[in-house]
């Protein structure tokens, strides 16, 4: 295992109008837990619920004030299908995974079983999937994969150079190149307007990236669960 390399995805976070609405079809039709909800650290009015599937598969729910003022616009905001477009950096569906294709068909039936429609399962090679709605216009599929990709397979060529991407550049991002830890912390880079952004007002952004790594750890980490934890002995 390459340290530098992300070794699964922690959650999904979508933002929400109605975090009780998600939740309920989550836990009803998709059979996830609640696991987590409280409220969103350092965002006055926010809400933050976490379901999960089995183990390192976690989907998150944010709900603002705000959220409900912004309305569904298929093609921008939202796809409304897994062949249709959203605005660039948008999730276009979300993605969820069984265990094989046996599973595949025991929640496909789960979720019919709650009248939700289901469309699959659809063969893509590389992957089985269900496809199917969520509450506020969610696109949400369910695939499962029964061996890992072959890139000698499925990077097609033709794609490869639709995509604008040269031989030299292919090359690069199928073997990115190794990272060597250094000993010592890197610092923050000065801020290049060229590079993404996180989108903060511009002053408090630019304070949060003078201070220190410690320092902004300090101030505006919430380390402690919403509820006291309960003396030993006094578990039921």
């Amino acid at each position: 295992m390459r340290p530098e390399k992300a070794n699964g995805i922690h959650h999904i976070a979508i933002s929400t109008a109605d975090i009780k609405a998600q939740i309920a079809f989550f836990s009803d039709v998709l059979g996830m837990e609640l696991v987590g909800l409280f409220e969103m650290h350092g965002v006055p009015g926010g809400l933050h619920g976490f379901l999960e599937g089995e183990s390192d598969c976690l989907v998150s729910f944010v709900q603002l004030p705000a959220n409900a003022k912004v309305p569904i616009e298929y093609g921008a905001t939202h796809a409304g299908n897994g062949a249709s477009p959203s605005a660039p950096g948008t999730m276009q569906h979300l993605a969820l995974r069984a265990a094989s294709p046996e599973a595949l068909m025991t929640l496909r039936n789960r979720i019919r079983s709650r009248g939700v429609n289901v469309i699959g399962p659809i063969d893509h090679g590389m992957c089985q999937s269900i496809y199917f709605a969520g509450p506020e216009a969610l696109t949400l599929e369910v695939a499962t994969s029964t061996e890992a990709l072959d890139a000698e397979r499925w990077i097609d060529p033709d794609t490869v150079a639709n995509a604008g991407i040269s031989d030299a550049e292919l090359e690069q991002f199928k073997n990115p190149e190794p990272y060597s830890n250094p000993a010592q912390p890197v610092a923050q880079p000065p801020m290049d307007p060229d590079k993404p952004h996180m989108r903060y007002p511009k002053a408090a952004y630019a304070k949060m990236l003078e201070m220190s790594d410690d320092a902004l750890s300090a101030t505006i980490s919430y380390p402690d669960p919403p509820v006291p934890a309960r003396p030993k002995g006094n578990e039921t």
